[in-house]
This record gives C-alpha cells, sequence and structure tokens, in this order.
C-alpha cells in the first residue's frame, strides 16, 4: 500500500501534463489558420506595396490591327467619307488614305460618293495589316469630272410656271482650290401685245453666283421672268452667256 498511493499519484500528474500540452498544440494550429486568411497582393507595412490588383477570370484585353483604306488612283480630288460597320469613321483623299486601328474580327468598310457606295468585307487580325483601295470601283460607278478641266456651270433643267421660268444651274468645281463662279443667263421670247394685237419679241436676263468648294459640284435655282400678258408667250432655251471665275 506504501508504493501503490506515489505511484498512482505520480501517474496523474503525468496525464493532466500531457493534456496542457496537446490542448496548447491545437490553439497553435487555429491561429495559423487564421492568419493565413490575408488579402493576397496588398501590403500596408511597406511603401510601394500598398495597392490591390482586380483580376477578372473571363477577361481579355481587346486586340486590333491595322486598316489603311485608299482611293489612290482616282485623279479627281474628291474627299469622300468612309464608313466601317454602319459608322462614318473618317474621310479619304486620293493623296491622303486614312489608317485605322480596328478591333479583331469581320468587318465591313465603304467608301461613298453621294448616293453611290463601293463596299468591301475585311478580317483584322492582331499584328496584321489590311489594306482596301476603292479606286477602280468607285472609276466604274462613279463619272468623275476631268480633272485637268476649268471649273464650269451647266443648265440641269428648266421649267414654266405662270411668267416665272426657273432654270437649275450646276456650279462645277474640279480644281484644288475654292472659286466663286458666276453666270450670266438669258433667253429670248415672243409675245402678242394686249393693246396692238402685234407680235412682239424680247429677251430675259439674270446674274448669278455661287461659292463652290475645291472638288465639290453644287445646283442652284434662277428665276427668270416673262412679261405678264393674256396671250400665250414662246420662249427658246435658256443659255449661259458668259461665266466667270474667281
Amino acid at each position: 500500500m506504501k508504493f501503490i498511493v506515489p505511484f498512482a499519484l505520480f501517474m496523474a500528474i503525468v496525464f493532466i501534463l500531457v493534456a496542457g500540452c496537446v490542448t496548447m498544440t491545437t490553439k497553435n494550429t487555429v491561429n495559423a489558420t487564421t492568419a493565413a486568411g490575408f488579402t493576397p497582393f496588398s501590403n500596408t507595412s511597406e511603401p510601394g506595396l500598398n495597392k490591390t490588383i482586380n483580376v477578372t477570370a473571363n477577361s481579355s484585353s481587346e486586340l486590333k490591327g491595322s486598316l489603311r483604306v485608299s482611293i489612290s488612283g482616282i485623279l479627281y480630288p474628291a474627299n469622300l467619307s468612309v464608313i466601317l460597320d454602319n459608322e462614318t469613321v473618317g474621310t479619304v483623299k486620293p493623296t491622303t488614305p486614312l489608317y485605322l486601328m480596328v478591333s479583331e474580327g469581320d468587318h465591313t468598310v465603304m467608301v461613298c460618293v453621294r448616293s453611290v457606295c463601293e463596299q468591301e468585307n475585311i478580317t483584322t487580325r492582331f499584328g496584321t495589316y489590311v489594306t482596301t483601295d476603292f479606286s477602280e470601283r468607285l472609276k466604274r460607278d462613279v463619272e468623275f469630272p476631268n480633272p485637268t478641266a476649268r471649273p464650269t456651270a451647266q443648265i440641269l433643267d428648266y421649267y414654266k410656271n405662270g411668267n416665272v421660268v426657273s432654270v437649275y444651274v450646276e456650279f462645277i468645281n474640279p480644281e484644288s482650290i475654292d472659286h466663286m463662279i458666276s453666270v450670266d443667263l438669258s433667253f429670248g421670247y415672243t409675245y402678242i401685245d394686249g393693246r396692238s394685237h402685234v407680235k412682239l419679241g424680247d429677251s430675259a436676263h439674270a446674274r448669278t453666283a455661287l461659292f463652290v468648294k475645291a472638288g465639290e459640284s453644287e445646283t442652284k435655282r434662277v428665276d427668270m421672268y416673262l412679261p405678264n400678258s393674256d396671250s400665250s408667250v414662246c420662249f427658246d432655251n435658256p443659255v449661259i452667256e458668259e461665266l466667270q471665275i474667281k
């Protein structure tokens, strides 16, 4: 009996110490797990590292390819609109191509002269250079003025309404600089005088001018007047008597 009590007491102390060691180990493991939950790429204790980088898993940068649109084969000094995927993106001249950076994929490019548009489908890729020229198609479908011609004017049409003759004049400037173009119009006419019943003759005259930009044409209506007469009036075709360019 004297040896059993001290031995039992010794074993109880050993078990208590072992239990304490296990409890401390478990506590340290929990603390380590909590500390591992810090935010990566963020550090407020060191200068220069106080940044947060946001990354989206499915995001990708938009890659672009180069596109060159030209009309170098046209001698007329045109300035034409360029349309990319139904949106106007600029203009192109025979001496000045249009350069664009376009996102990768399939696109539709158009170059338009008034109501005439030429179209081409292209595919752009990153690191590639796509060139498209519309010269031949435009020359085939559009009648351009002679580039060596001087500015001029012509009568497109005319009609009579009462004692007014409306004349439609087109002013054309094929040169590379702007011009003021003026014209003198006239036409002859005959009528029966209401008092003497004698057939008489006379002429109507009008002068008009229009500022026309380089490489463009404009149309203007000019009203010319006949005498007020109850009898029928006959008139000749209107003509341009004089043309002046400034």
